[in-house]
């Protein structure tokens, strides 16, 4: 039996359909998006530079978008915890995650087993702030400068402690390459969060630490923190006399803290485009380019492309950093 011809006009609009049914369910999404609160999860405890970055993007993106977005602290794990939560939340919008170097370039090289793969089951949105690295000592130290630090720990090995916000932090990374270029040896105290280990190192508990401006700069301006160095490769506005670890004598030595945006894998990508174009917005607003100019942040906010090729980037470099340091999930 010959099959009975079907008109061409029958088969695009049978193809139209097709197209309709697959695209529409992305269109609707974003038409009705964002329909409910929005939750922007914080993998490190309050207090650090993580959530004062989040909270200030946040608070932006509630006036934009008409629906709250509310930053909520996870922390443990060296991310793991709020990571994995978030890799499992529904695909549709209202739930992000804030990633950072620690979550996304160390520690798929750090930690032997992950129960997510960080480059399959989230979609990068968009790189959020640069913040830079400051390394700091309690000032009953005896060292005023960088040089003399150094001079001290190698005089005292495995006497004194630093603190970060938790293995895999920007923190425990900075000071963990910071040793190694050295030849320093400290003992590592993770703490869950930089509050936390703020509030020791103030005590007097812990004698150095690494973490941004947003965390620091109170406590440097009142004396109670000592500033030593900065990691990035040229001094930064808001500490002109502190130097650069690659101006002490190790050159090309850099490192920064970034954040960025993720969402759960399959969120539609019109709502991650939307997402992005209303992160940009929001770290050209006033309130957030004065805060983080206070801090010398520097505003991310371009397309998730470039985001990603960033993200490839960092896991190249610190990949080899923790191989060569031995950094390991204490």
């Amino acid at each position: 039996m010959n099959p009975i011809p079907i008109p061409r006009r029958q088969i695009l609009q049978a193809l139209g359909a097709v197209t309709s049914a697959i695209t529409a369910p992305s269109l609707l999404a974003q038409a009705g998006w964002p329909h409910k609160a929005i939750r922007f999860v914080v993998p490190f405890a309050p207090g650090g530079t993580s959530e004062i970055v989040a909270r200030s993007v946040a608070a932006e993106l509630t006036k934009q978008l008409g629906q709250s977005v509310y930053v909520e602290n996870k922390p443990g794990g060296a991310g793991v915890i709020a990571m994995s939560e978030v890799a499992k939340a529904a695909p549709d919008g209202h739930t992000l995650i804030l990633t950072h170097v620690g979550t996304m370039a160390v520690n798929p090289y750090m930690l032997a087993n992950q129960p997510y793969d960080v480059n399959k089951d989230f979609m990068p949105v968009t790189l959020l702030a640069k913040v830079p690295n400051v390394f700091v000592i309690h000032p009953d130290l005896p060292a005023k400068t960088f040089k003399e630090f150094v001079a001290y720990v190698k005089k005292n090995p495995g006497k004194l402690n630093y603190g970060s916000a938790g293995n895999a932090s920007a923190g425990h990374l900075a000071m963990e390459y910071l040793k190694l270029v050295t030849g320093m040896f400290m003992t590592h105290i993770p703490y869950r969060g930089t509050g936390p280990q703020l509030a020791d190192l103030l005590a007097g508990r812990l004698q150095a630490s690494s973490a941004g401006m947003p965390a620091l700069g109170a406590h440097i301006r009142a004396g109670k923190l000592r500033a030593i160095a900065v990691g990035t490769l040229q001094r930064i506005p808001a500490l002109p006399d502190v130097p650069t670890v690659a101006e002490m004598g190790y050159k090309d030595f850099e490192t920064a803290q970034w954040y960025g945006m993720h969402m759960p894998a399959g969120t539609p990508a019109d709502i991650v485009k939307r997402l992005q174009e209303e992160s940009f917005k929001a770290l050209k607003s006033s309130t957030v380019t004065e805060r983080f100019a206070t801090d010398s942040a520097v505003g991310g906010g371009g397309p998730s492309a470039d985001y990603a090729a960033f993200i490839a980037k960092e896991q190249r470099i610190w990949s080899d950093i923790v191989k060569r340091a031995g950094i390991k999930a204490d």
